[in-house]
């Protein structure tokens, strides 16, 4: 087991923007144009952070031409020609010589293929080259029309290895420089000119030419691997890969070291950096059980020659799923088999189901365009928790799905939300894709579907959809009408019905009545029914909602629908069987008691969480009081499942954040410490061959207690952290992860010190993450001001700067502090930006709850605007705005229930 378990940070995924706001406009390729093939030879500079590549495209012609436009980025041309035929063949006349600092010539492309032809067919034409900067693109103009037909480009270009994360960037360790990419969504026109639209797919060779003590990888099998040109470098070629998009190409140098296996006879390797290879064979298991895996589910064989799986030190991403090489960010691939904590062994397992689900799903078959980005996502979502899940049936997976999709449906019921299709047209709006409605929304509409039409049918249509555009590109009716097809049901309707239009549906219900059941539906927003006469939203919103009543087929409760089967002969009645409905419920009085009542032993762990995220999210748009919901908290305190009990004390705590005043806070406390101290006591201490739940269940209890201030749970953590410091093996190790964090809220400077250390020299990568966020739990003033400026110091990677200035903003207690910090030293954040971080830090705002601060955070990033970030600071504002709201509807109602309860 590691030190502690990693924290988990709340933020809205927005994708990948720049911290300054710029013009972008860059609108889709003017058409006329399809590329086919792409030979690129890359020559990178780690020492200088610069590259030079050579590029042929062969391009199909629609109609003769003096101008052909593409996407290109941060490049210099160098030199850019044409060669075309009438006959439909142009020439290979090899890849064109940069001109390099050094003189250093690039060796010719022994590419041929069927993508060239050998004869001359046209004389070539150097193009005149011009650049817009703001749309992203290039033309190149030529003096005669390049007629209709196969054309080649033959460019020559430079670039700079960057440190912004994106394109070919440049990454680093305390031993060395490496250079990797990440082109998704748009910045592939960052390493080459190119037709960087998904739907412009081609085949791609790629070869490196490197320093000769570095390996090359790149998405296809080396091929050759020869001396030169020039001393003290090689040139490393892969195969041609299939039909791609642009975004999926990867390429990574460096002195990356690998763990092999095999899988259905394809080789599968992880690879890290060498200090960290020691870490890639629990990862190397997953991806082996994996692919096998989805080879059987999906019915159509992986079909590349490898597959690499590699570890990169500085990555924003959590992975990124290009096709032959998937890249991660190091805490979500590297675990140590052994004694791995299971949270981080439990984020590698999930993320390497999601990635390699792309390996069919965004891959093999690539949306049309990026509107459709759900398709990749929302599938990848779904699957990892179904593969997980599958791999390891007792670490709970579906019990965080449920989890995950109440935190989804309460953004998703904001006033500020999204379609799942949606218009994006400019990078900024692509970026802003990237999102929960994209990931979350979209899985758990996907599983919604796939519980009401079955597994099997389900899995017939994603083959015969995957079948019929393989290699190619689709559309959400694509996937739709294959699977209304396969199952004979109208999923058509249905999912175009929560694809279509934004929200969430209210289903509520009456009394069942013999075998029937009234049901209503309607939009259900967080900030209450008010809004809606007020006017947010469109009228007449309706869904075609799958309904699964416990003991009852499901039904389809259409915008016509009033009256729906229930469960004849049930103890009770509940309407969202195995908590796979994208929508909250509303029960009658009589019937929402007989759930409660039945709830231990009548609800699967799914189930209740779900009726506790139903319950709350109705509390908060005024439809309960924070008492009826604190009531459910106390009824479920025995319950013997971790997650369930977790899920019930995070919303105590976030009562405590967002409604209580100092005063309620310390009532409220003494609430929890009389009610859970005795369910604690009862566990007992740690036993022998103690299960995973046990261990979760008491560690839960412990740090519920701590936060309550409970004495003897403060000195057991104070004692365990202690120990843990000194080097001493822990008393109780399940409950460590909350004692370090019980303790460093209280902790002092030597305390900070230790834990500053850990952060800076921790080797495993879950452990150095956790230590860094720990960094944001202690609240001394003078702490909190360290941590911040630690925060855009050189010391913290890029990647990583923009968590502890997001922790520390949604911290009720850090802040006031973090704001002021955040608006005194904004330049420095800005310089220490990569693509998202400012998106995340708009987003850590929403935390606030006065209008003092909402008006602040308004102007400062009307002064300060934040690329691709508009629609979360609107979220944001609104999150604030509901939190005033909530705390002036719910702070008496809190004051009523304390005391009633000391009463008692």
């Amino acid at each position: 087991m590691g030190i502690w378990r990693g924290l988990a940070l709340a933020g809205v995924a927005v994708g990948l923007a720049g911290i300054a706001a710029r013009r972008v406009e860059a609108q889709r390729l003017p058409g006329g144009v399809r590329p086919e093939h792409y030979s690129l030879t890359i020559v990178p500079d780690l020492k200088t952070a610069t590259f030079t590549g050579s590029e042929t495209i062969d391009v199909v012609l629609d109609a003769p031409t003096r101008a052909i436009t593409l996407n290109a980025a941060e490049i210099e041309f160098v030199s850019v020609r044409a060669q075309g035929g009438t006959d439909g063949t142009s020439t290979n006349a090899g890849i064109l010589r940069s001109a390099q600092n050094d003189k250093q010539e690039l060796a010719p492309s022994d590419k041929q293929g069927e993508h060239g032809a050998d004869q001359e067919a046209g004389d070539g034409q150097t193009a005149e080259v011009t650049l817009d900067a703001a749309k992203e693109q290039a033309t190149f103009t030529f003096a005669r029309a390049l007629p209709a037909g196969r054309a080649r480009l033959e460019i020559a270009y430079k670039g700079t290895l960057n440190d912004k994360l994106r394109g070919f960037y440049l990454s680093q360790t305390k031993a060395r420089r490496y250079g990797v990419t990440q082109f998704e969504s748009t910045d592939a026109r960052r390493a080459f000119p190119s037709f960087d639209e998904p739907a412009m797919k081609a085949t791609f060779a790629v070869t490196l030419v490197v320093d000769a003590g570095d390996t090359a990888i790149s998405n296809m099998e080396v091929v050759s691997d020869t001396a030169g040109p020039g001393v003290g470098k090689h040139m490393v070629a892969f195969a041609t890969t299939p039909r791609m998009s642009t975004y999926l190409v990867a390429w990574l140098v460096g002195d990356f070291k690998c763990t092999a296996g095999k899988s259905d006879g394809v080789p599968v390797r992880v690879c890290a950096t060498p200090d960290k290879v020691k870490l890639t064979r629990f990862a190397l298991d997953a991806a082996k059980r994996t692919l096998h895996d989805y080879n059987n589910y999906f019915g159509i064989k992986y079909p590349l020659a490898k597959l690499d799986l590699v570890a990169v030190p500085d990555f924003e991403a959590g992975a990124m799923e290009n096709y032959g090489c998937i890249t991660f960010r190091e805490t979500d691939l590297l675990v140590a088999k052994k004694d791995g904590a299971l949270g981080a062994k439990k984020e590698v397992v999930e993320t390497v189901a999601h990635e390699m689900a792309h390996l069919w799903f965004g891959d093999l078959v690539t949306p049309m365009w990026w509107d459709n980005l759900w398709l990749n996502e929302g599938f990848a979502t779904w699957m990892e928790t179904k593969e997980a899940a599958r791999e390891h049936p007792k670490w709970r997976f579906e019990q965080d799905a449920a989890v995950e999709m109440n935190r989804t449906m309460d953004e998703d019921a904001g006033r500020t939300t999204r379609t799942i299709r949606a218009r994006a047209e400019t990078p900024a709006e692509i970026e802003e894709m990237f999102d929960d409605i994209a990931y979350d929304k979209a899985g758990a509409v996907i599983a919604m579907v796939e519980n009401w039409v079955g597994e099997e049918t389900f899995r017939k249509g994603v083959q015969a959809y995957l079948a019929a555009h393989k290699y190619g590109n689709a559309t959400a009716e694509d996937f739709w009408n294959a699977e209304t097809r396969a199952s004979g049901l109208p999923v058509d309707k249905a999912m175009q019905s929560f694809v279509a239009q934004p929200g969430v549906p209210l289903v509520t219900f009456g009394e069942q009545a013999g075998t029937e059941v009234a049901a209503a539906q309607r939009r259900f927003y967080l900030a209450g029914p008010s809004k809606e006469a007020a006017g947010v939203g469109a009228a007449g919103e309706a869904w075609t909602v799958p309904v699964c009543i416990a003991g009852a087929a499901c039904q389809l409760l259409t915008p016509e629908t009033r009256i729906l089967r229930g469960s004849a002969g049930a103890r009770f009645f509940f309407a969202n069987a195995g908590d796979k409905g994208y929508y909250r419920t509303e029960y009658a009085p009589s019937e929402l008691k007989a759930i409660v009542t039945n709830a231990e032993t009548g609800l699967t762990p799914p189930e209740r969480i779900g009726l506790l995220g139903d319950r709350w999210a109705l509390m908060q748009a005024g439809e309960g009081t924070v008492g009826e919901f604190l009531d459910l908290t106390l009824a479920v305190k025995q319950d013997p499942n971790a997650t369930v009990l977790e899920s019930a004390l995070e919303k105590v705590e976030t009562i405590e954040a967002r409604i209580a005043t100092d005063a309620d806070r310390e009532r409220l406390d003494a609430v929890v410490r009389r009610e859970f101290g005795g369910v604690y006591a009862s566990l007992g201490g740690p036993r022998w061959h103690e299960t995973d739940d046990r261990e979760d269940l008491r560690e839960v209890l412990f740090e519920a207690l701590g936060r309550a201030g409970d004495p003897a749970v403060l000195t057991q953590a104070s004692i365990e952290t202690s120990a843990l410091f000194a080097g001493k093996k822990p008393t109780d190790a399940a409950v460590m992860d909350a004692a370090v964090s019980l303790s460093a809220a209280k902790g002092d400077a030597a305390m900070y010190e230790k834990m500053m250390g850990l952060a800076q020299t921790a080797t495993a990568p879950d452990m150095k993450e956790d230590a860094l966020r720990m960094l944001t739990r202690f609240q001394t003033p003078a702490l909190v001001e360290r941590t911040l400026e630690y925060a855009v110091s050189d010391k913290v990677r890029n990647q990583d700067s923009w968590i502890l200035i997001a922790l520390l903003l949604e911290r009720r207690a850090t802040q006031d502090a973090a704001w002021a910090f955040v608006q005194a030293h904004w330049t420095e954040i800005a310089r220490r930006a990569t693509e998202n971080s400012g998106a995340r830090i708009v987003a850590a705002t929403g935390a606030f709850c006065t209008v003092e601060r909402r008006d602040e955070v308004a102007r400062f990033f009307a002064v300060h605007p934040v690329a691709s970030a508009q629609r979360t600071l609107a979220k944001s504002l609104d999150s604030i705005d509901d939190c005033i709201r909530l705390r002036a509807a719910q702070e008496p109602e809190l004051r009523r229930w304390l005391d009633a309860q000391a009463a008692q």
